[in-house]
């Protein structure tokens, strides 16, 4: 499940490459929770929690690569 995309974009840096990795593997994080909360194997709240977590993780990357900057 590690396959990553290439980034295709035309303001490409090893930051956004980076940002855009991790932003794919939230995608494929997600996915899987939303998954085990679907079949039951997950409750709601505890998936939110989750998503949660790991959205601020998404945001820290996001902060640190770009100096806390809208890039």
């Amino acid at each position: 499940m590690e396959a990553h995309g290439s980034y295709r974009g035309s303001d490409w840096s090893p930051e956004r490459l980076m940002f855009h990795q991790n932003l794919e593997s939230f995608a494929d994080q997600v996915g899987l929770i939303v998954g085990l909360q679907a079949n039951g194997k997950m409750s709601q709240d505890e998936a939110y929690e989750k998503i949660k977590k790991i959205w601020k993780g998404l945001k820290f990357t996001r902060d640190s690569l770009f100096d806390g900057s809208n890039d």
